[in-house]
């Protein structure tokens, strides 16, 4: 008898910790559904603010169509729904690019990063992506912790009968890591060639290194100077040769 009753204890521990169990992962599943609800309100903020800024740029830089197209584009392709984080993280990269490629065409104009439309919607902007790092780096941490107790034992016997399953990370391309800022500055450096410079986001990346939110890289971004460039000696001697000294 006393070993039906330990036996019959066993069994209700066990019961009670697969609750306990299945009720922490549907918890975390839940919280990570929100996190990315609250990364997809942030993102259409960010969508709905672009086409002002287009059409405040396209005002002082009409000529400059090929620019203002491409965001146009790449913001439809953001906006048509991504099924996976990984693809809204890849379609928000590009987007990210092409703006970057706005803002540095913009540098070149003082009178339209005086204009204040421009302004306004340079702050509205710069603040939505710090509120869309700061919802990517807690979504990020909550699918961490959804994953890691997906993977781990014993856990991931319950998440297996309940059907919970690995969430994906909003991540960043690595060749996204160094992306333009939103700056319109009047102290920005315009490189020789005559484009603007353009500073790098001092905006953390994603967790995992690679895009979010939660696929393949896109192409490079534009840099203020091109890797392995050097700067001229101001101690070094700019006379010619021949020129003699007085």
């Amino acid at each position: 008898m006393i070993i039906v009753w330990i036996l019959l204890g066993l069994v209700v521990l066990l019961a009670v910790v697969g609750v306990v169990m299945y009720n922490g992962l549907i918890g975390l599943r839940n919280k990570v559904e929100e996190g990315w609800r609250q990364i997809d309100v942030e993102l259409k903020r960010r969508h709905d603010l672009i086409p002002n800024l287009v059409e405040t740029v396209k005002g002082y830089a009409s000529h400059e169509r090929g620019t203002l197209e491409e965001v146009m584009q790449a913001r439809s392709t953001a906006m048509s729904g991504a099924s996976t984080p990984a693809a809204a993280a890849q379609a928000e990269g590009q987007l990210s690019q092409a703006l970057g490629r706005l803002m540095a065409v913009a540098e070149a104009y003082p009178d339209l990063k005086a204009n204040q439309n421009f302004l306004a919607l340079q702050q509205e902007l710069t603040s939505t992506e710090d509120r869309i790092a700061s919802s990517r780096r807690y979504y990020n941490a909550l699918v961490r912790e959804l994953n890691t107790k997906v993977e781990s034992v014993p856990s991931n016997i319950v998440a297996n009968m309940a059907g919970v399953k690995r969430a994906e990370y909003f991540e960043t391309p690595a060749t996204e890591a160094v992306a333009p800022s939103v700056s319109f500055g009047g102290d920005s450096a315009v490189g020789g060639s005559g484009t603007p410079a353009v500073s790098a986001s001092t905006q953390p990346g994603a967790v995992g290194g690679s895009s979010t939110q939660p696929g393949g890289a896109p192409g490079a971004l534009p840099q203020a100077q091109a890797p392995g460039a050097t700067q001229p000696d101001p101690t070094s001697d700019s006379a010619g040769p021949g020129t003699s000294g007085a």
